[in-house]
């Protein structure tokens, strides 16, 4: 009961009988309804909607001004979605309306929703660009080709909706969209969050669900409620033919929760005499699961012939008329059995055959017999295979099957094979599923568990798949399946926060390859190699010390078979075992072979190349893999693979000193989650806070909650970048104190990092003795990989070291060296140190000269703390240093998604090519572009590079 009718209830005088004068009164705002006319039920049925219907109406003037927007409406069974929805097409005058709603037959087969949206399109299919039209054609299945990743088909899908809204406005309406299959679901959610500067509406209706939930997070929801309680009292008064007494029309109403539906097939299933005796009654008026029931005892009174046509109706959602009366015929069944379900309200034939509401095919499908049930699916399953609809066929043939069945199975596995191919993993992992549940015990059903466990964890789903491979019986699998069952659990422990998983993962990973061994040895490697990504990941906080044992097992792995992972895992193995100067030449080996590796190899190696070229110290060699993996990941549509890259790149970035460019990535890892539904606010690099002056217990906070997840080499990161910012400040001695335990573990090149930072805190807190070995490390390493940059830094540290007399020679050459590197934090710091070595010698002059070239590298890699000591410095040599001033035109006005467009506008590229590396419209980008140039003042794209160029 609402508090308006309660307080009603508590007015009342308690000795008074229900019904009596007195009682009435409350109800004199509800009791003007029964002597209006009736009206008819689509028009009773959007009463109290007015603030949905205008939400709506406001998205269809968006579509009108230019401006893209999305809408997802939930509500229960009969509360009104559909009625929205309707309602919106017919107040989209003047606007393209497409629309395809879900089906279940169809929830298996990959974009099946999204291509029947795409037919009334398919004109405007060559103004989309060739990769993601390609993408496109593969998911649906008319051409053949490598598998799309699901957000490319969402890039091309979101082109094509944007070429056809280019003439007239384009509403894109999709209702039970908790019946969509899981490629389409992505792919819509994917669209609706893009819509910003397009001609576009897309307005989509589901009953609650959680993997609609899941899949459409971020898009905007409208929650539908029960109507209030005058407006439901007014629906449920509108349709009588007499009166219903105003106190029982609220109590109807209440008891309903105001459901829409229910109303009004109540007034027209009930006389106003049983409405009356419903109400006292024990048993509470039919809504939710009893409305379904109420349904059901229509059905029962209907002939037999009628009651299984309704069941083949409801077996087949898609209403697809031709395949109902096949199988209507199949079965036998008379050519009027329609007719009785009609005059009951309950279906309607047309060109397609539809319930009146789903509520009613499920009160056919789940209050009939299984044994009829299994019947009609057979029927349906003929009829599918004769009409060559496969897909159709083959689920009709699970539904119809009990028990295990491997001729069944064996079909499902041939679909999950198809929807593999067009890029459908969540639609093959939920296909395999069902045919390891029809397959009998043994190592084919272990296959198949695992086989969509891996499907599942392809699309996303980590859970389905941690649940799927728990079904997997150890005892009858074979070592290739056990192995390939440890490796994905040890990757998925990634995903699910699952910190032993994580610290555990490389043993998992090596006992793995043990099982792979002789039996596969692509999988094998494969599992070697992300055996040492997740020992980079867990570092020291692994469960056992095995990094001597991981070295010897790469070793061994990288003989297994030839190509660029045994390269890679002899290498690794070098590095883990050998001393660094004979490790050297087989690291640079490989990251060449890296550097000439086809895009397909660059992907399947991943981002270990860090791993290597950060040993080298070759940023360039670094940067250069990871900015084409970027390349190859967008055009590929492998948002999770671009996000993982960029987030490495943010990192690589903080590592050369350039806090400004790994802020950049950050804020483009943030735009990709948003495109994918992930809170972007959840994207936190604790060593770029503590870079750019987050408070240091933040700082401290990110790093013990990366710890506890497992994630150890994440808090080491974050430490190391705390003790820069202490070196920065000048507290020498609390950077000494940090760095020390992390220096003494000496964990592979992550400690590399840290050596310049040990040194400079241990020479400047008093501690040079103790820091003079990591210096000599730095040497030895100069000599193997004499790369400008660690020729640079190895310099510095011995100038810092070195006696005053030698000191002026190596912060010269560590200068001349890092200027050829393209690391500017370490040039800005060797100008840097070096100035303040000439302070403190008394040459002024000279060492505001260093100085002055410090401060402006700081000042434009966003590097605060270091600019300030830099500032300090040239203060005391008596220089009045002025703060740089802001302009109006500064690029710090843009938001992050108008830097990035301004930055590749200026590059040159179009607006097609931006968009679809940025994965939005090119309306977007034009929206966008004009917003920089009214921002920065400027006029063309030469004057936006001339812009950049000067900032």
């Amino acid at each position: 009961m609402s508090p308006a009718v309660a307080s009603c209830w508590r007015a009342l005088p308690r000795a008074e009988p229900r019904g009596a004068r007195s009682r009435r009164r409350c109800w004199r705002g509800v009791q003007r309804f029964h002597y209006r006319e009736s009206i008819d039920a689509s028009t009773a049925q959007i009463l109290g909607r007015s603030r949905e219907l205008d939400r709506a109406g406001s998205l269809i003037s968006g579509a009108r001004n230019g401006r893209g927007s999305a809408l997802l409406v939930v509500g229960d069974p009969g509360i009104g979605k559909t009625t929205i929805l309707d309602e919106a097409c017919r107040m989209a005058g003047g606007v393209q309306v497409i629309r395809a709603d879900g089906y279940e037959a169809e929830s298996s087969m990959p974009y099946a929703t999204l291509q029947r949206l795409g037919i009334p399109l398919a004109a405007h299919l060559g103004a989309i660009p060739p990769r993601q039209l390609a993408a496109l054609r593969i998911a649906s299945g008319l051409d053949e080709g490598p598998p799309p990743d699901r957000y490319l088909v969402g890039l091309g899908a979101l082109s094509l909706l944007d070429a056809a809204s280019a003439a007239r406005p384009l509403l894109c309406v999709v209702d039970d969209v908790h019946l969509v299959d899981h490629e389409s679901l992505d792919v819509l959610a994917f669209v609706a969050r893009r819509l910003e500067a397009e001609s576009i509406s897309l307005l989509l209706g589901t009953r609650p669900d959680a993997r609609v939930d899941l899949s459409a997070a971020g898009v905007p929801r409208l929650r539908l409620e029960g109507l209030d309680t005058l407006s439901a009292v007014e629906l449920l008064t509108r349709s009588a033919s007499d009166p219903v007494d105003p106190l029982l029309a609220v109590q109807i109403a209440e008891e309903t929760g105001g459901n829409p539906l229910a109303l009004i097939d109540l007034r027209r299933d009930f006389t106003a005499h049983q409405l009356v005796g419903s109400s006292m009654a024990p048993v509470p008026v039919p809504v939710g699961i009893r409305l379904e029931t109420h349904y059901l005892r229509h059905v029962e009174a209907l002939p037999r012939e009628t009651q299984l046509w309704l069941l083949v109706v409801a077996a087949e959602s898609t209403g697809d008329a031709a395949l109902i009366g096949g199988a209507a015929a199949l079965l036998g069944l008379p050519a009027d059995a329609a007719t009785a379900a009609e005059r009951a309200r309950l279906a309607s034939v047309h060109d397609t055959v539809a319930f009146r509401h789903q509520l009613v095919r499920a009160a056919v499908y789940n209050g009939m017999p299984d044994a009829d049930r299994r019947r009609v699916h057979r029927a349906l399953r003929t009829v599918a295979s004769g009409m060559g609809r496969h897909e159709i066929a083959v689920w009709h043939s699970a539904a119809a099957t009990r028990g295990t069945d491997e001729a069944v199975a064996l079909e499902l596995q041939r679909a999950a094979d198809m929807a593999g191919g067009r890029g459908g993993t969540a639609s093959r992992a939920r296909l395999l599923a069902r045919a390891a549940d029809l397959t009998p015990d043994g190592s084919d059903r272990c296959s198949r568990l695992l086989a969509a466990a891996e499907a599942a964890a392809g699309a996303g789903a980590a859970q389905l798949a941690l649940e799927l491979l728990e079904r997997v019986d150890a005892e009858r699998a074979d070592p290739v399946v056990l192995g390939r069952v440890l490796s994905l659990r040890a990757m998925l422990a990634l995903f699910v926060a699952d910190a032993d998983g994580v610290r555990g993962g490389t043993a998992t990973l090596l006992q793995a390859a043990g099982l792979l061994h002789g039996r596969a040895a692509e999988l094998e490697q494969g599992a070697l190699l992300h055996a040492f990504q997740l020992e980079l990941t867990s570092e020291w906080a692994v469960q056992s010390n095995r990094l001597p044992e991981l070295g010897r097992r790469l070793g061994r792995g990288a003989q297994v078979a030839e190509g660029v992972r045994s390269i890679g895992l002899s290498a690794l193995s070098a590095h883990i075992l050998l001393p660094y100067a004979e490790a050297a030449p087989e690291m640079r080996a490989a990251v060449d072979r890296l550097l000439d590796a086809d895009d397909a190899e660059l992907l399947e190696f991943g981002t270990l190349g860090v791993a290597l070229t950060m040993a080298l110290w070759d940023e360039r060699a670094c940067v250069t893999l990871l900015e084409r993996t970027v390349r190859v990941a967008r055009d590929a549509g492998a948002l999770r693979d671009l996000d993982s890259t960029l987030w490495v790149l943010s990192l690589i970035e903080l590592v050369r000193g350039d806090p400004a460019a790994a802020g950049g990535y950050i804020e483009q890892v943030r735009e990709l989650r948003r495109a994918i539904g992930y809170d972007a606010e959840q994207v936190v690099n604790g060593a770029y806070l503590a870079w750019t002056g987050a408070p240091v217990e933040a700082v401290e906070h990110v790093a013990a909650g990366a710890l506890a997840s497992g994630f150890a080499g994440v808090r080491t990161l974050t430490m190391t970048g705390l003790s820069i910012r202490e070196i920065a400040d000048g507290h020498y001695r609390d950077a000494f104190e940090r760095l020390r335990p992390m220096v003494g573990r000496n964990h592979l090149q992550v400690t590399y990092q840290q050596l310049p930072e040990f040194v400079e805190a241990g020479v400047r807190s008093g501690h040079p003795e103790e820091v003079r070995a990591a210096a000599e490390r730095l040497v030895a390493f100069s000599l193997a990989s004499p790369t400008p940059w660690i020729l640079g830094v190895s310099e510095r540290c011995v100038a810092l070291l070195a006696d005053d007399d030698a000191s002026e020679a190596h912060y010269l050459t560590a200068i001349d060296h890092l200027g050829q590197a393209t690391t500017p934090g370490d040039l800005g710091r060797a100008h840097l140190v070096y100035g303040e070595w000439l302070r403190r010698v008394k040459r002024r002059r000279d060492a505001r000269e260093q100085l002055r070239l410090a401060l402006p590298i700081f000042d434009r890699v966003g590097a605060p703390a270091f600019a300030g000591r830099a500032r300090r410095e040239l203060e005391a040599t008596g220089e009045h240093v002025t703060r740089p001033m802001t302009a109006k035109n500064d690029w710090a006005a843009l938001t992050p998604q108008e830097a990035s467009v301004a930055r590749l506008a200026a590059a040159g590229q179009t607006n097609v090519d931006i968009g679809a590396r940025l994965f939005i419209s090119a309306n977007t980008v034009d929206y966008h572009l004009r917003k920089v140039f009214r921002k920065l003042e400027v006029t063309s794209r030469r004057q936006l590079a001339e812009h950049l160029d000067g900032s």
